[in-house]
């Protein structure tokens, strides 16, 4: 399975719980998610994978960078994953 097959299916999953999915383009910030799952009662940043792929360190870096200020971060690369983030 593709990156962007869980990536459609992150989008029709976000948008049938009345939420929407922005990819963003970080000028500067290397490893930052690459996706924003905005829905009515949370926000997350999503880091997309292939099944089996693993964030390589500088992602990691900056996802502990994120979380420590509070934020939402989660890596996915399943359908499955898709699901329990939104759960």
């Amino acid at each position: 399975m593709r990156e962007s097959t869980i990536e459609q299916y992150l989008v029709e999953q976000v948008k049938a719980k009345g939420g929407e999915v922005r990819k963003v383009r970080w000028i500067g910030r290397n490893g930052a998610p690459d996706r924003i799952a905005m829905l009515p009662d949370r926000t997350v940043w999503v880091e997309l994978k292939a099944p089996g792929e693993k964030c390589r360190p500088h992602q990691i870096r900056e996802h502990e960078r994120m979380r420590r200020m509070g934020q939402r971060v989660e890596v996915v690369d399943s359908f499955e994953g898709v699901d329990e983030v939104l759960a």
